[in-house]
């Protein structure tokens, strides 16, 4: 930014100076020519290599240090850095990468550090720039060189994937950057170079050139490669098309599966040259040009001609105020996808040098990975538009409907055990069977009969710190960074209620052959990975038991997801996704280098205000800020946005946790933020009997105090039996003490099988005197419920009646039933003073066990829950105060003793 001196009026305005070298040509429209700094662009970021050179320099080990953007092959730029030493210092090129890597994003680090004695010079004294070394290695680390053929040929594939210039026999493929995509993409390479068959967990088992070449001897023959095929008359959809075909039939027209990209383009636009270059990326990619007619009820794919296949170019003139609201009808375009061509294209012109260009693309035709070589040919054929020039790439080795005959003769036939479909369908049946229906979300709303999958997204950023201990964690753990943040969503889901057996889809790019990498297509294939989060394991556990089921999966990652559906044929529903509703997607695809010919580009945020899923994580490396970022996408007709958000607090909280100590149980993670914790133990747990909040007062001291207030007041009415408070005290005392003779007293469990009656009240409040705890039991309960509850508490008598007695089977528990004669006659015998710790076995303590009783068993099993005096004290206390019950007041106890809310009552 400079002073602008065209300014009308005062001083301190500014303008832009983009620093680029441009020319008048003979029409009145500018040529760029290059830039008037040293400014380079590299992988879409525009780089400063001076800003690079000056945190070098800040080093205690460097003197001097330079920059430049070394261009090994044809479209393949990276930064390298030499340096100077200061003084005697020999700096270690790998320390001054990490020291780099602190400071700066990712994508500003060189991907090399070469040490000199001095900078070359001209005769002029300025840098000769062409005069600096080539790089012998770009990895920042001292690794030998390779010593078989096997190992030459795996270091310049490694090199190639990676995008470096040399990488050593030791060097580690994941330590160089690797994820699982690039993981892919050398498979299949080194099934083409070698003609073997190996899988991504032989990679992740032996990361290192030396260690896979070993891998390499004794691996199998390579599958059938890619390559063009004989066109049948009639092609069939891939399986992945298949499905959106269907629910392009089933739905209609709608966005939901709509892929769009917007760019904002400054400068001058030539739209003939536009349109001519989207005119030869649809050329270029038959994807593109095919439409999905039925025949006889079953859908084909029809490649349209080059001539009945050019897309229009919409041009559109749009206010500035009014460009977010266009945008967002852009993007919800709908396709007709037996007649239209799935690419639609709109520009928004805002001014002369101004205007958004809209690329919608319908899923059916491309995936996340396929927007690089869209964007990239699109770029291309632009630049060679407006030199005059048809754009000069060579041809693609294969089109979509090569892939999709190829792809059903490789798997081959389900009916035929012996195909690859067939093996690889069994492991997937044992390995998602018995999976839940759907997994239980903390949703806001019930799900509707019908999914409308109208959506909304929210954003988000984690810190550079954290991303760097994640990635030490993945790699302590032999795992991807992926693994790391699964394992993460899976323990959080499972803590949110979401059960212990938790299902997320992950994509995964499905380019399994070289001969896909630069071309447009619907390659993504949807894993199910199922994770088991049972028996509150360290996250290190659950770590290494995603990395399992991880790999395993992706060595079965040929099954089409949408043919897995129709395998495993689970309980359809139209309110939610089948096998899985929540996807985690890690996005590290290629970015495309927009050079649009003259013109400044920039991506323009979009959202289509669709979800596909009920939650989709979706998260990159950020450049900038060297942290993780993302998006997730979610169903605004089950959700809260502020259910999303505090979904991916925890999620951070959680991350942030075993990055720490992974060592520690997901269980005894804390997902509370301090404000909650406050609202949980303070606000909500504030009691307004400030004496009984002082003094931990047990539940018999409770009912002393209301007997001493109002001995004559109406406490239990039963039919046509009423008890007074001093009656009923009577009558609890002497059951008290009865049961202390049984041996009753503190930490002991009394069950009470009685109907709802005043001998209920009378018992409960007898066993609380005691000092013990009482387990209520509905008689109307299933015997089996009956015996499970007395089996797993275990108390130490029975309180019931001679009819219930029958239906309990408790041979060895004793039996105490209220209404025969013995027991009616030892009643008449027992004082009816007031039971104090003088007459208690031991001393009743507020902090004791008061009742005990089982959850409903909606997960499988019933699961006890034991309520002290100081809860129901405070509770009782709590509830008395606002809903201003007093000493005159009737309540209906309409809540069966074996639910909490009894208490109350």
């Amino acid at each position: 930014f400079i002073a602008n001196p065209f300014a009308q009026g005062g001083t301190g305005a500014r303008m832009y100076r983009t620093g680029d070298i441009v020319r008048w040509r003979a029409d009145g429209q500018l040529e760029y020519l290059g830039r008037a700094d040293d400014q380079v662009k590299i992988r879409g970021f525009r780089i400063e290599p001076g800003e690079i050179a000056s945190v070098l320099t800040h080093h205690p080990a460097v003197a001097q240090a330079v920059v430049i953007a070394h261009e090994d092959r044809p479209g393949h730029k990276h930064l390298i850095a030499y340096v100077i030493p200061a003084d005697d210092e020999s700096p270690d090129p790998a320390t001054l990468r990490t020291h780099m890597a602190e400071k700066l994003p990712d994508y500003m680090v060189p991907s090399a550090v070469m040490v000199l004695d001095q900078l070359p010079l001209t005769v002029n004294g300025k840098l000769d720039r062409r005069a600096l070394p080539t790089p012998d290695h770009t990895a920042g680390t001292v690794s030998r060189g390779p010593r078989t053929p096997a190992e030459e040929i795996l270091c310049g594939l490694f090199a190639e994937v990676l995008g470096l210039t040399d990488v050593g026999a030791e060097d580690n493929f994941f330590d160089l950057g690797g994820h699982s995509l690039l993981a892919t993409r050398l498979i299949a390479r080194i099934r083409t170079t070698f003609g073997v068959e190996l899988g991504v967990r032989t990679l992740f088992e032996a990361p290192t050139v030396a260690g896979l070449a070993q891998q390499v001897g004794g691996a199998g023959a390579a599958r059938t490669a890619l390559a063009r095929a004989q066109r049948p008359e009639t092609i069939s959809l891939s399986f992945a098309q298949a499905r959106l075909w269907f629910l392009h039939r089933l739905e209609g027209p709608s966005p939901t599966y709509n892929m769009p990209v917007t760019l904002r383009l400054t400068g001058h636009v030539d739209i003939p040259a536009l349109e001519a270059a989207l005119a030869d990326v649809v050329a270029r990619h038959e994807s593109l040009r095919t439409v999905f007619p039925e025949v006889d009820g079953v859908p084909q794919q029809r490649v349209l001609p080059v001539r009945e296949a050019r897309p229009q170019l919409t041009v559109t003139p749009v206010d500035a105020s009014e460009l977010d609201a266009a945008l967002a009808a852009a993007v919800r375009h709908t396709f007709d996808l037996e007649t239209d061509i799935p690419l639609w294209a709109q520009l928004l012109r805002i001014s002369a040098e101004e205007h958004a260009l809209v690329l919608v693309v319908h899923h059916i035709a491309s995936d996340g990975w396929s927007l690089r070589p869209l964007l990239g040919d699109v770029s291309t054929a632009y630049r060679e538009r407006c030199a005059g020039r048809q754009p000069g790439w060579a041809e693609l080795p294969v089109q979509y409907a090569d892939y999709t005959l190829w792809q059903r003769d490789l798997l081959g036939d389900i009916e035929d055990p012996s195909s690859q479909i067939s093996a690889q369908v069994e492991y997937w049946k044992q390995t998602l069977a018995g999976l839940p229906d759907r997994i239980a979300l903390p949703t806001d709303r019930p799900y509707p009969p019908t999914a409308s999958y109208e959506g909304d997204t929210i954003s988000f950023e984690w810190p550079a710190d954290l991303h760097t201990r994640l990635e030490e964690l993945a790699r302590q753990s032999g795992a991807s960074l992926f693994m790391v943040i699964h394992a993460a969503l899976a323990a959080l889901l499972s803590r949110m209620g979401a059960g212990e057996d938790i299902a997320v889809g992950s994509p995964i790019a499905g380019r399994t052959d070289q001969a896909l990498d630069d071309l447009v297509g619907f390659f993504v294939n949807t894993l199910v990975l199922r994770t088991d989060t049972s028996g509150d394991p360290t996250f290190r556990q659950l770590l290494n038991h995603v990395r399992e089921r991880s790999l395993d999966a992706y060595a079965h990652q040929d099954v089409p997801f949408e043919h897995l559906v129709e395998t495993l044929n689970p309980v359809r529903s139209l309110a939610h996704q089948p096998l899985i509703q929540v996807m985690l997607a890690w996005q590290n695809a290629d970015h495309a280098d927009l050079e649009f010919h003259g013109l400044v580009t920039d991506v323009l945020p979009i959202d289509t205000g669709t979800a596909r899923m009920d939650l989709l994580f979706s998260l990159v490396e950020a450049r900038a800020s060297h942290g993780v970022s993302g998006v997730v996408e979610f169903r605004s007709d089950i959700f809260d946005r502020s259910t999303v958000v505090s979904l991916v607090d925890r999620l951070e909280r959680l991350l942030d946790a075993v990055a720490a100590d992974p060592d520690r149980r997901i269980g005894t993670i804390d997902l509370l933020a301090p404000a909650e914790r406050e609202r949980l133990l303070v606000e909500w747990n504030t009691t307004p009997d400030l004496d009984t909040r002082r003094e931990a007062v047990s539940i018999p001291e409770l009912f002393a105090r209301q007997v001493q207030r109002v001995p004559d007041a109406t406490a239990v009415v039963f039919a046509d039996h009423t008890l007074t408070y001093t009656e009923l005290d009577t009558a609890s005392n002497r059951l008290a003490r009865l049961l202390i003779t049984e041996g009753i007293g503190p930490e002991r469990i009394v069950a009470l099988a009685l109907p709802k009656s005043a001998d209920m009240i009378v018992a409960i409040l007898a066993v609380l005197k005691t000092g013990a705890a009482y387990l209520p039991i509905d008689p109307h309960y299933p015997t089996s419920r009956k015996e499970f509850m007395l089996h797993d508490a275990a108390p130490t008598l029975i309180i019931t009646t001679s009819h219930l007695h029958t239906t309990l089977n408790t041979p060895t528990t004793p039996v105490l039933n209220l209404d025969t004669p013995p027991t009616t006659q030892r009643l008449a015998t027992q004082h009816t003073t007031p039971v104090t710790d003088h007459d208690r076995l031991t001393p009743l303590h507020p902090h004791h066990p008061a009742y005990l009783i089982y959850t409903s068993g909606s997960t499988g099993t019933p699961k006890a829950v034991i309520v002290p005096h100081t809860g129901t004290a405070n509770l009782t206390t709590t509830q008395a105060h606002r809903l201003t019950i007093n000493d005159h007041s009737r309540i209906l106890q309409q809540a069966s003793p074996s639910f909490d809310a009894t208490v109350m009552e």
